[in-house]
């Protein structure tokens, strides 16, 4: 009785759970046989990146910074080195090659181990399979779509949710990926499409990020690094920190031996050798540099592109790190403990050419607030090359001569206003020459009131000053606003012999792959702005800045620098834009709140940072002459012979003729 009635209980229980399991069976081959036929040639799957790449290479053809997703072309599970292979198995799902695509036993682990945390039973540990993993990356085979999503950020959101159904249909779909693909296949579109941090997509775009090899030639410990890079791509990056990096591949070494893909010698030694990063990748150089030229750039080739592109720029590696070690130099040994004053510097050559540059007192970093190109700062007596270049344009002489003087002048609309000089103090009459060394303020004001206002803004304007040039009295003081390197960019043309630039470092852009130059520089020197002997006589009045003015902690040892300082109202600005034959340099300093600076005029630390600058940019070269024009000087006038008293001269006639009459000269 008890035997038959437990027969009867199992039998239903069994024809329930046939026909429950049939259901299901049913549903999940309609599943599984729905996104198979979804699924596209495996050739189409492996760069799924959301848009495209920018390479940025320096003068001498070595990439130097790396912009958008990269990726670096496509590789198979066979075609890369076996240890990258053997690490990401070892790593991520140690029985790929046994599941059908979803691992029961993994989810389950998964599970009990968050839940065993106080984590919800799908938060944290995901127990997923590689080919779970790849339907993930692979967003169940749905593409963005801009009338669906926001932003392409939404959509990756939405791909990454873990919700019950979404494991569901992953799961599903993996499955499907299991029936259309081999499983090197799957692993392909895995290693091609994975996130590796730094902007590298794939394995071959990672392998040449931090080292600077294809993904077929890494080592071990280069495996390693790469393969611990998935579980957290951004946070583990060794541009982000390398040593916790290293720790995260030291473990991965340890998996790799636990599970026989490496012998334990070959552990000892990976770990002995832990991997490092290339010296393009550690150097971090240029990062203001590379920000500025993607700026200047069209967005569809380099914020948007769908393609990727390869930029060949106008950096000096060597120039770039003389100017990062001298602005360091400078702060550890000049500048207080506890100064938030901050500092920005532009190598330039006389043809608009950017050779480097530092937007801020922090070197080696990108995508932050670039000083040296953003931020617009009153130029103080940095402006006045300007007006001199004006008056040496219309024929003045470099030793014409003003009156430093107390001075008023009546503005219209402002009342009466007095201008004093930096040192409160008058030094009579100056030449130009003079007037400029000294940065004397009342000279300047007259002489831009008698060569016109007009005419010094559009000098000015004409050198590249793109702000608009206060048109006021006040103008010839400073009080207009430009960039450091409208500033730098505005001297190359006073260098050059008088004609504007345009400040540029993209050389040429080109499609990776193609020689095929689709597009060149937009900079380089423009039309004339003043003839060139105003402007090398000019450079010889700018040489007194720095030989004997407010420029003398400028000077070089063994080369001609012309230059001028500059300090803004308050000291909220120092300036100092100086040159040798070469290479013109600027540096400001300021804070960015625009407080005044404590004891920092230009010729301060400014001229001491564009000397430390200019050294290392300098060294090994040959000195060569500034191209100044030495001026005539002023005519020597005779002075007349001073008229003879008239006893004197009859005295002196009498003696005449008495003489030739001796001599019988009649």
């Amino acid at each position: 009785m008890v035997l038959g009635l437990v027969s009867f209980v199992l039998s239903i229980f069994w024809r329930i759970t046939w026909r429950v399991g049939a259901v299901v069976g049913i549903l999940l081959a309609l599943g599984v046989g729905y996104f198979y036929t979804k699924l596209p040639p495996v050739t189409e799957l492996l760069d799924g990146r959301a848009r495209g790449s920018v390479t940025l290479i320096d003068r001498n053809g070595a990439i130097f910074a790396w912009r958008g997703d990269q990726f670096g072309g496509a590789v198979t599970a066979t075609s890369v080195s076996k240890h990258l292979k053997n690490a990401v198995i070892a790593t991520e799902d140690k029985r790929f090659y046994k599941h059908f695509g979803v691992s029961p036993r993994g989810v389950a682990s998964a599970i009990r181990i968050n839940l065993a945390e106080g984590r919800g039973p799908l938060s944290g540990h995901g127990g997923s399979t590689i080919t779970q993993q790849t339907a993930k990356l692979l967003c169940i085979g749905v593409e963005y779509d801009s009338d669906v999503w926001k932003t392409e950020a939404d959509y990756v959101a939405e791909c990454r949710q873990s919700s019950l159904a979404r494991k569901g249909k992953e799961a599903l779909y993996a499955m499907a990926m299991e029936l259309k693909y081999t499983k090197d296949e799957i692993l392909s579109i895995y290693l091609n499409r994975a996130y590796m941090g730094g902007g590298a997509y794939g394995a071959e775009a990672a392998a040449e990020r931090y080292f600077g090899k294809h993904a077929a030639t890494l080592n071990p410990q280069e495996s390693a690094m790469l393969a611990g890079l998935l579980t957290a791509p951004s946070t583990l990056a060794p541009t982000s920190d390398l040593e916790r990096s290293q720790d995260r591949a030291a473990t991965v070494l340890r998996l790799m031996e636990d599970q026989g893909y490496l012998s334990a010698a070959e552990e000892q030694q990976a770990q002995a050798n832990p991997a490092t990063l290339s010296e393009e990748a550690q150097s971090k150089t240029g990062g203001y540099f590379a920000d500025w030229v993607m700026s200047t750039g069209p967005e569809y080739f380099t914020r948007d592109t769908m393609e990727d592109v390869v930029i060949r720029t106008t950096l000096d590696p060597k120039l770039q790190k003389a100017a990062e070690d001298a602005m360091n130099s400078v702060y550890e040994s000049k500048v207080k403990e506890g100064s938030k004053a901050q500092a920005a510097i532009v190598v330039m050559s006389a043809d608009g050419a950017v050779r480097a540059m530092v937007g801020g007192r922090k070197t080696g970093v990108s995508g932050v607030f670039n000083r040296a190109t953003q931020a617009k700062r009153q130029t103080g007596s940095a402006f006045k090359p300007f007006i001199y270049a004006t008056a040496l344009e219309l024929g003045h002489s470099p030793y014409d001569s003003v009156v430093d003087e107390p001075f008023c002048m009546n503005v219209p609309g402002s009342g009466e206003w007095c201008p004093q000089n930096y040192s409160r103090n008058y030094k009579g009459k100056v030449t130009l020459t003079d007037a400029l060394a000294h940065s004397l303020n009342i000279p300047a004001v007259k002489i831009s009131e008698s060569v016109g206002r007009d005419l010094v803004a559009k000098v000015a304007t004409g050198f590249g000053i793109k702000s608009e040039v206060n048109s006021s009295p006040s103008m010839a003081l400073g009080t207009s606003e430009a960039s450091l390197l409208e500033m730098t960019g505005a001297y190359a043309g006073i260098l050059n012999g008088g004609s504007a630039v345009t400040p540029y470092g993209l050389v040429d852009l080109r499609l990776k792959g193609d020689n095929e130059v689709l597009m060149g520089t937009g900079g380089g020197i423009r039309e004339r702005v003043i003839q060139p002997e105003a402007a090398g006589q000019l450079i010889w009045m700018m040489e007194h800045v720095v030989n004997g003015g407010t420029g003398g902690r400028a000077k070089l040892p063994d080369r001609e620098v012309a230059g001028k300082t500059g300090t803004s109202n308050d000291a909220r600005d120092a300036w100092f834009i100086g040159f040798t034959a070469d290479y013109v340099v600027g540096v400001w300093m300021g804070n960015d709140d625009n407080s005044p600076l404590t004891g920092v005029t230009g010729g301060g630390l400014p001229a001491e940072i564009w000397r430390e600058t200019m050294l290392r940019v300098t060294d090994g070269t040959e000195a060569k002459p500034l191209p100044a024009i030495v001026p005539e000087p002023p005519q020597q006038v005779a002075q007349p012979q001073p008229q003879r008293q008239p006893e004197r001269q009859r005295r002196d006639n009498i003696i005449q003729q008495v003489i030739r009459d001796l001599l019988g000269g009649g």
